[in-house]
C-alpha cells in the first residue's frame, strides 16, 4: 500500500514531510477523517453491522504512525484537538460517530502524555445518544481481537494512572480531572458490552476474554468503601466500581464477598450474643460458631438435621465434629467432612445426579423419586464452601451456575421462578451431553423430509440409571410429528426440558440452598465463571507458587531429597501435576489467589524407602519417604499418582 511504502521511504532518508502532511490533513475535522477512511466518502447510513470504513487502510495507517517519530505524533495530535473543538459541524450521517470510532483506535492513547487530549475524546463518546452508543457497540464488534484489546488496554492504562498518579509529569491534579475516572470507566463498559454482544455479528463468541477486562491495580483501593458507596440508598448517582463490576478482578470481589460475609457472621453471632444475655444466660464461645455435630455412619441424615435445626447460624464460622472422637476443628474436619459428605452424596446410588463420563461432571437426575432437602443440602454445602472460603471438587456444567444467579438476588415473592435459563442453546447442553447434540445438529442440518426419514414425535425418551422415561414436550406430544418446518421447536423445547423443566423443583431446591447462606448484593457483581471459580476454585497450576509456600516437617528446602522432589514434579506433564494436586489435596483445583494462598506441608518419613508416599488431603500434606536417590523418588511418585483416586476439596 501507498502508505506503507511512504513510511519505508520516510524511515530511509529520514524525511517525514509527507507524512506529517498527510496526518495534519487527515485528523484535522471530522468530515476529513470521514472522507478519508470511509468507503464511500458521500454517503451516510447507520448500518449497525459494518461502519463502512476502509479497516485495512485504517489499520495500516495506524499502524505506521505507531513507528513514526515524535514529531509526526506531536502534528497528529494537534490534528485531533482542532477535530475534537471543532464547532457547527455539518456532516453526513453518523460521521460523527464514525469518527469517534476511529478516532478510539489510534494508537497515541497509549502514552499518559496524551491523556488530556484522550480524556476529551472519551467524553465526547460518552455524550452521544443512547441510539449512537448502540451503534458503537455494533461496530467495536467488527474489530480485530487484538484492535480491541489494544483499546481496552489503553483505557485499562488510563484508568490505573489517574486512580493512583505517581507524579505522573504533564497531567492535570486529581482535583481537576476527576470526572477522568467515571468517563473511562463507562467508555470501558461499551466496550464490555460489545464483548459479551452475542448477536448479528460474524464474530459470534467474546472478542476477548472477560478477564481481559480486569484492572488489576484495583485490588489495592478500599474495596468496602467502593462497595459502600454502591450500597448506600442516600448516595443515588454516587460513581463506584462495584457499579461496573467487569472492571473488578476475581480476587477484588472475592475480597468484597469475604469481607461481607464475615460482617453478617459478626452480626449474627451478635444477635445471638445479646439474646442470651437478654435471658440472663452465660455467653458460651460455641455462640460463635455454626457448629456441626454429625456421626459417621449416618453422616448425610446428620448434616441434614444439623443444617435444618441450625438455619438461623448458617452465616457463623463452620466448625465441624465427628461424634465419638476427640479434637479441635482447625481447618481438616471441616474439609474431611466436605470431602466425605459430597463423595457420598453424589454416589449412583443416591440418584440424585447423573454422571456423564465422556465430559466428566454431572448433571440433575430427572427423576421424580428424590428428596429435595438433599438437593437443598448440596445448595448449602456450596454456599458454606464460598462463606468460608473452602474450594470444592465439584463437576458441574457452567449453566449451572448461570442459574444460580437467574437471578443473582432471591425474589421477595417466593412464588417467582428463579433458576431457570431462558437463553439457552445447544452449546449448554453440549458441556455435558454432546453425543444428544452431535443428533440435535443432525437434525437440524438435515436436508431430506424430517417427517418421513425419521419418524419423531415431541416426545422424547431419556435414560437414567438403566430405565428409560418417556416425556412429552407440549400437549399430545405423541401425535405431534416432527418436520421440516417445526424442528427447531423440538429442539427448544427439548433443551428447556433436559436444563429447566425436568429438573425444576430440584434445582429451586439447590438454588434456595445455595442462596439461604450466600445471600448478598455482592453477587450481582459476579458473572457464572467466577461464582463458579470461587465454589471450584481456578484450573491454573503455579507449582513454583506451591513450592514457595512449602512447609517442612523434618525436611529442609535445601536437602537433596527435597530438590529431588521439586526437579522431578516440575519435569512431570500437566495432566500428572494435576494428578499430585488431587493426590495431595484432593482437588486438581486451586484457590481465587492461587497456589501462593494454599498451605502446604511435607513430612519426612524415615527408614522406609520401600514405602509410597502418603498424602493427607484434610491437611494438604505429603509424607515422603528418605529415598536414597531420585530414581527411585520418581519412580515412588509415578506408582501413587498413577494409582490414587481422589474425590474431594482443598
Amino acid at each position: 500500500m501507498e502508505s506503507r511504502s511512504e513510511t519505508q521511504r520516510s524511515n530511509q532518508v529520514g524525511d517525514y514531510s509527507q507524512l506529517r502532511t498527510f496526518f495534519l490533513t487527515c485528523f484535522h475535522s471530522y468530515a476529513s477523517i470521514c472522507a478519508t477512511f470511509k468507503r464511500v466518502p458521500d454517503n451516510g447510513s447507520d448500518n449497525e453491522h459494518d461502519p463502512e470504513l476502509r479497516m485495512d487502510f485504517l489499520n495500516c495507517v495506524y499502524d505506521s504512525l505507531s513507528s513514526m517519530p515524535n514529531a509526526v505524533h506531536k502534528t497528529t495530535l494537534r490534528s485531533i484537538v482542532h477535530a475534537l473543538l471543532e464547532e457547527g459541524r455539518k456532516l453526513y450521517s453518523k460521521d460523527d460517530v464514525r469518527a469517534l470510532f476511529i478516532l478510539l483506535q489510534c494508537p497515541l492513547f497509549c502514552s499518559p502524555s496524551t491523556y488530556s487530549v484522550y480524556s476529551h475524546l472519551l467524553r465526547q463518546i460518552l455524550g452521544l445518544s443512547n441510539s449512537d452508543h448502540h451503534l458503537f457497540v455494533y461496530w467495536l464488534k467488527t474489530l480485530e481481537p487484538n484492535r480491541f484489546r489494544n483499546i481496552v488496554r489503553h483505557l485499562l492504562q488510563f484508568i490505573s494512572i489517574r486512580q493512583f498518579p505517581a507524579g505522573e509529569r504533564g497531567l492535570p491534579a486529581p482535583t481537576r480531572s476527576r470526572w477522568w475516572i467515571p468517563t473511562g470507566v463507562r467508555i470501558l463498559a461499551l466496550l464490555n458490552a460489545s464483548n459479551n454482544n452475542t448477536s448479528g455479528s460474524a464474530q459470534s463468541g467474546p472478542l476477548v476474554s472477560y478477564t481481559e477486562f480486569y484492572n488489576s491495580t484495583l485490588d489495592h483501593i478500599d474495596l468496602m468503601k467502593e462497595y459502600l458507596t454502591w450500597q448506600s440508598p442516600d448516595r443515588p448517582g454516587q460513581f463506584s466500581y462495584c457499579q461496573y463490576p467487569f472492571i473488578l478482578s476475581i480476587a477484588a470481589k472475592r475480597f468484597i464477598l469475604t469481607k461481607d460475609s464475615e460482617q453478617q457472621m459478626i452480626l449474627t453471632a451478635r444477635r445471638s450474643l445479646v439474646s442470651k444475655m437478654s435471658r440472663n444466660q452465660p455467653p458460651r464461645l460455641e455462640l460463635f460458631f455454626l457448629n456441626i455435630h454429625v456421626r459417621r455412619s449416618h453422616l448425610v441424615l446428620d448434616s441434614l438435621n444439623e443444617i435444618s435445626i441450625k438455619q438461623r447460624d448458617l452465616k457463623k464460622k463452620l466448625r465441624v465434629s465427628f461424634v465419638g472422637e476427640p479434637g479441635l476443628d482447625m481447618g481438616g474436619l471441616t474439609k474431611e467432612w466436605f470431602q466425605l459428605l459430597i463423595r457420598e452424596i453424589f454416589q449412583p446410588d443416591y440418584g440424585m445426579f447423573i454422571y456423564y463420563p465422556n465430559a466428566r461432571c454431572y448433571w440433575f437426575s430427572t427423576s421424580t423419586e428424590t428428596n429435595l432437602k438433599e438437593y437443598n443440602l448440596i445448595g448449602v454445602l456450596m454456599g458454606l464452601a464460598v462463606y468460608n472460603s473452602i474450594i470444592l471438587d465439584l463437576h458441574f456444567p457452567s449453566i449451572c451456575y448461570r442459574k444460580l444467579l437467574s437471578p443473582p438476588v432471591v425474589p421477595a415473592n417466593l412464588s417467582a421462578r428463579v433458576g431457570v435459563v431462558r437463553n439457552f442453546n445447544l452449546d449448554d447442553l453440549a458441556q455435558f451431553m454432546p453425543e444428544v447434540v452431535f443428533g440435535l445438529k443432525e437434525l437440524l442440518a438435515y436436508e431430506g423430509n424430517v417427517e418421513e426419514d425419521m419418524a419423531l414425535t415431541f416426545q422424547v425418551s431419556f435414560g437414567e440409571y438403566n430405565e428409560v422415561v418417556t416425556v412429552p414436550l407440549m400437549e399430545n406430544a405423541h401425535r405431534v410429528p416432527v418436520t421440516n418446518a417445526n424442528r427447531n421447536e423440538f429442539v427448544r423445547l427439548y433443551l428447556d426440558w433436559i436444563l429447566n423443566k425436568g429438573i425444576y423443583e430440584k434445582f429451586r431446591a439447590f438454588y434456595l440452598g445455595f442462596h439461604s447462606v450466600c445471600a448478598s448484593n455482592a453477587l450481582i457483581m459476579l458473572r457464572p465463571e467466577e461464582v463458579e471459580i470461587l465454589v471450584c476454585g481456578s484450573p491454573k497450576l503455579d507449582l513454583r507458587e506451591l513450592q514457595k509456600n512449602t512447609e517442612y516437617d523434618g525436611y529442609k528446602a535445601g536437602d537433596r531429597v527435597i530438590k529431588d522432589f521439586w526437579d522431578v514434579l516440575f519435569e512431570l506433564s500437566p495432566e500428572m501435576q494435576k494428578r499430585f494436586l488431587r493426590f495431595v489435596t484432593g482437588t486438581d483445583r486451586v484457590p481465587v489467589g492461587g497456589m501462593a494462598e494454599m498451605s502446604f506441608k511435607i513430612t519426612r518419613l524415615r527408614d522406609r524407602p520401600v514405602f509410597l508416599p502418603e498424602a493427607h488431603t484434610c491437611f494438604n500434606q505429603l509424607v515422603l519417604p528418605d529415598y536414597p536417590d531420585r530414581e527411585t523418588l520418581q519412580q515412588k511418585l509415578f506408582i501413587a499418582l498413577s494409582n490414587a483416586e481422589g474425590f474431594g476439596l482443598e
